[in-house]
């Protein structure tokens, strides 16, 4: 669990203003250990933040992402949730589609590809986004466990 000093810690090296409502938000994520969206983010901060706008939690939630300090994690429902992921280094993420945990993926083979296509047609990649979907250990071990229960996402 982050406290707000943490929270208050990211923003100054993000060199974002530090607000009441970029701090909530912050620790709203860093509470979960999945991915919300931002209408359940919105939902969590409304008791303490009565005057919080689902537009300013989107606003909220762009910025961080687009400062690398959230992810947006993308699901089968094409729904667009997010997740507090501190890690700066390049990495990935596994999404277990049962439990909703986000685990890091360090392992990238993208570079690969983009050696390829430049060779094949001069393209310049920029980047890239890669997710992996499936179900984690535990999730797999409690359905063999549990004969005849579906696993679904939650």
């Amino acid at each position: 669990m982050m406290d707000r000093l943490q929270a208050h810690q990211i923003l100054k090296d993000l060199k974002l203003k530090i607000t009441p409502k970029r701090v909530e938000v912050i620790g709203c994520l860093a509470d979960e250990p999945s991915f919300l969206s931002a209408d359940q983010v919105w939902h969590r901060l409304k008791p303490r933040l009565s005057q919080i706008g689902l537009p300013t939690v989107y606003r909220i939630l762009d910025e961080l992402s687009e400062a690398g300090v959230v992810s947006r994690i993308f699901m089968a429902d094409r729904k667009q949730y997010y997740f507090l992921c501190p890690n700066p280094e390049h990495h990935h993420h596994f999404v277990c589609e049962a439990c909703r945990q986000v685990e890091d993926v360090e392992l990238c083979g993208f570079d690969a590809v983009a050696r390829d296509l430049s060779a094949r047609s001069g393209a310049r990649v920029t980047s890239h986004i890669l997710q992996i979907n499936g179900i984690c250990a535990a999730c797999s071990l409690a359905a063999e466990a549990a004969p005849g229960k579906e696993l679904t996402a939650k």
